[in-house]
């Protein structure tokens, strides 16, 4: 109408950790797979840029998981990865790092990642890792979002 402000839709942060991205790799026609590849107007995905080198790594892996060629599980990954926003690990403060490290240290040290950025850009961590999200649960951090969460807020 004339007169009216125009509205603002705002896209969801969520940072996505390593088992989601391989997730979708491995299956980019599943729920995942769906979610990364087509929700672009919905979410904004962010995550840190050591999951480049990550994959990379994980390539023998991926290939025997899937039975995929290396040239298959490449041209999965650009497409799950073309939505992602890769965001080095110098853009997060000190402090947020140090407050992540606290969190993990007894619980898994190596998703130190994930907290210090979902910390950085005040939004929740989409993950499969249930021993991570319960341990820390059990400190106070539940900023956390399932797949299932993902498909249905899309769907809304």
């Amino acid at each position: 109408m004339v007169g009216e402000e125009p509205r603002t839709f705002y896209k969801m942060k969520i940072i996505i950790d390593a088992n989601i991205v391989f997730g979708g790799i491995l299956n980019t026609k599943g729920k995942i797979g769906d979610l990364l590849i087509n929700s672009k107007s919905k979410f904004e995905l962010i995550a840190p840029n050591f999951l480049r080198a990550e994959i990379q790594k994980n390539y023998p892996k991926l290939m025997k998981l899937s039975g995929l060629t290396l040239q298959q599980i490449q041209e999965s990954e650009f497409q799950i990865c073309k939505n992602i926003i890769f965001i080095s690990e110098e853009q997060i403060i000190l402090s947020n790092w140090l407050i992540a490290e606290k969190l993990v240290a007894d619980v898994d040290p190596n998703d130190i990642h994930y907290i210090a950025y979902s910390k950085q850009f005040k939004c929740k961590i989409w993950s499969g890792d249930k021993a991570l999200r319960k341990g820390l649960a059990k400190k106070g951090f539940v900023n956390f979002v399932t797949t299932d969460e993902r498909f249905e807020s899309r769907e809304s």
